[in-house]
């Protein structure tokens, strides 16, 4: 049996514990918490730092990491989301060596779990073999258009049935935003998933034109929709941010994540909160400096008492795919957030959103969380830029 000491141990369910020694199996498994003055030193792995379960990334695109690169940075959403969609080709081998690369990265950097966009295939093969855990949603778009639904339906439920192939994995059905669904689709996917407890996302609040089109029918997306011979002369401004055209149609019985929420305020977040007692938040501060040179006013999210958890997104909107790199982001630009709830968002709210938490978020005893130590913190005992993150279970 391991026993592993830092010196801090952070539980994220309890308040941290100064030289806590940690007792581990061989499977992984936590047998007991523990403090240094029990042991001799002869017996212990000791490190400096903090000891933290493993990181739970709460969104991620896996299957668009062969695109590191291709995508210039500060363009805005519309933009970026045009350049995807021309460049996202490749050889399957390409494809599947950048996602091997990026699973193998993400456990290296100390991450457990993934939640994970599917929109096609290419991922399952390495999912059936990861070391991580992954929870995929299928993403579902019509682009507002009702004539097309059943047709975009079938296409993206043979994708999401494909998964069955993959024993043991969790999966739901997904809208992909508010913009890009309609009212018949959002149907579609609930009747899906119906019946199970599931956790849904959708991206949600993450350039001001999404906001403009719901409240006004106008903006960057009416051209952007143009540009590819889509008409919007159907559609009807709701006069309200987009999040409430989500909520009036998605099914509030789901853990529901909300991913980005750049220009989400606080009474917004109140309103979500109050359709349903199962939402969460989900951050990607990098690839909201990538995209839009943009961040949350994460200080809403506090006083709201909002459950924050943190992703990656895809490295075509990032520079890595780092939990770590993610807390420091957030530290640097707004640093009022307090140390221990970046740990908070980063693990155990993340491992209730994807409904893993009897597992994974925390340092308990009967959990396989896996164990990660932070080194190189500042003289606070808090992130710094030089801040490191070792992978020990």
């Amino acid at each position: 049996m391991r026993k592993i000491t830092a010196d801090w141990v952070y539980p994220i369910n309890q308040d941290p514990i100064k030289e806590g020694v940690v007792l581990v199996g061989e499977n992984g498994k936590i047998e007991k918490i523990d403090v240094r003055s029990n042991y001799n030193e002869a017996e212990l792995e000791i490190y400096s730092g903090v000891l933290i379960p493993g990181f739970v990334n709460t969104h991620c695109h896996l299957e668009l990491s062969h695109m590191k690169g291709k995508v210039h940075t500060g363009t805005s959403l519309i933009p970026f989301i045009t350049n995807v969609v021309q460049q996202r080709g490749a050889s399957e081998e390409a494809i599947q060596e950048a996602i091997v690369a990026a699973d193998k990265y993400m456990y290296e950097q100390g991450i457990v779990a993934v939640g994970d966009i599917s929109n096609v295939t290419d991922t399952f093969a390495q999912k059936s073999k990861s070391k991580l855990r992954y929870y995929t949603f299928t993403e579902f778009f019509d682009f507002l258009q009702e004539e097309n639904t059943s047709a975009e339906f079938d296409k993206y439920k043979a994708v999401y049935d494909a998964l069955d192939k993959v024993d043991g994995h969790q999966k739901s059905c997904v809208p992909h935003a508010p913009y890009s669904v309609s009212p018949k689709l959002f149907e579609a996917i609930n009747g899906v998933n119906a019946g199970t407890q599931k956790t849904v996302s959708i991206h949600n609040q993450e350039t001001p034109p999404e906001n403009q089109l719901f409240l006004e029918k106008k903006g960057g997306f009416i051209d952007f929709y143009g540009g590819f011979g889509i008409s919007l002369d159907h559609f009807e401004a709701t006069k309200q941010p987009s999040i409430y055209y989500a909520l009036q149609y998605m099914d509030p019985q789901h853990r529901t994540l909300f991913v980005h929420n750049t220009l989400t305020t606080a009474a917004e977040i109140e309103a979500a909160q109050a359709w349903s007692d199962q939402v969460y938040w989900a951050t990607c501060p990098n690839a909201n400096l990538y995209i839009e040179n943009n961040l949350p006013n994460y200080q809403a999210f506090i006083d709201t008492k909002a459950r924050m958890t943190i992703g990656t997104d895809s490295l075509t909107s990032n520079w890595q795919l780092s939990i770590l790199d993610e807390m420091k982001a957030i530290a640097k630009y707004q640093s009022y957030v307090p140390f221990e709830t970046l740990l908070q968002w980063a693990t155990l709210n993340g491992a209730k959103a994807l409904g893993f938490e009897n597992d994974l978020g925390s340092i308990e005893v009967g959990k396989t969380c896996g164990l990660n130590v932070l080194a190189n913190l500042n003289a606070k005992g808090e992130l710094s830029p030089e801040t490191t993150v070792q992978r020990l279970v």
